[in-house]
């Protein structure tokens, strides 16, 4: 597989289309149109091949808005899309959404869910299974009450390949560490759960974060994932909120400090290409 480096956790939206009823209200700096056009320029300036566009709303309709989006700009290399996982027919759906080679994960706002136990419930884990059998990768949008419940589901499904977004979005700003981190080590040790190091600038104070406050977090997961099972993403554009893609990127690349190129350019794409099959 040709090395690439890969944005892995990106969105698209356009507000005429759909209500993203999770924005913060106007005046906003995300209530206005993402489209590929805007971040196609960033990629190639920092020298990235490609992203991975995720979804950003609960239909059908924004999944197959974004394969098209993905099949008109090249550099769009997968779609992690939605599918009702509690549906029974959602065979049928992934069928037809998989007739797309660009589909590459699914994911669900599981962190949004007012049963903090939803991933649980039998009609998801029905669908979870589904995704087992093709081994389609699940993206976890969780917090931290969540990850108390990954290990059940990676011992129910050792099949499914699975990625925590956002480093499941620890509060940085108030340092919450210690809980966070003993949750986290139950995990470290499942070969197939994986974590993206994104999202985190949003957790932390969006005015006045550095560097430093993302280090502990990301020297934890470093420690415990490897760059095996680590990848970047930028959350672009809701990282707009406290920090450029640029701020982003140089973030990250200063919390991890210094790293042998082989294992940087695991990070910065070829996890993200191993995990989500992607193709140059």
């Amino acid at each position: 597989m040709e090395r690439m480096r890969i944005d892995a956790h990106q969105h698209f939206w356009d507000i005429a289309l759909r209500n993203y009823s999770w924005m913060p209200p106007d005046p906003s700096p995300l209530r206005r149109n993402f489209l590929p056009g805007d971040l196609r320029p960033i990629l190639e300036t920092h020298r990235f091949d490609g992203s991975v566009a995720v979804q950003a709303h609960q239909s059908l309709e924004e999944t197959r808005w974004l394969l098209n989006l993905a099949s008109e700009n090249p550099f769009i290399k997968g779609v992690v899309g939605w599918v009702d996982l509690t549906d029974p027919q959602v065979g049928r759906m992934l069928d037809e959404l998989q007739g797309d080679p660009k589909l590459k994960g699914i994911r669900h706002l599981v962190h949004d869910e007012p049963d903090p136990r939803w991933l649980l419930r039998p009609d998801v884990m029905r669908g979870l299974a589904e995704l087992e059998r093709r081994r389609l990768p699940y993206d976890l949008l969780l917090r931290p009450i969540h990850l108390a419940l990954v290990p059940l589901l990676a011992g129910k499904f050792p099949n499914l390949p699975m990625v925590i977004d956002h480093i499941a979005k620890p509060s940085i700003a108030t340092r919450e560490f210690d809980d966070w981190a003993r949750m986290m080590e139950t995990i470290v040790p499942i070969p197939h759960i994986y974590c993206k190091l994104s999202g985190m600038v949003t957790e932390a104070r969006w005015d006045t974060w550095t560097a430093d406050d993302l280090r502990p977090y990301v020297a934890f997961l470093l420690q415990g994932f490897g760059h095996e099972r680590l990848m970047f993403g930028s959350d672009w554009p809701v990282c707009l909120l406290a920090a450029s893609w640029k701020q982003v990127f140089a973030g990250l690349t200063q919390a991890l400090g210094p790293q042998p190129e082989e294992r940087r350019e695991q990070i910065l794409g070829t996890t993200a290409s191993h995990f989500y099959r992607l193709i140059a």
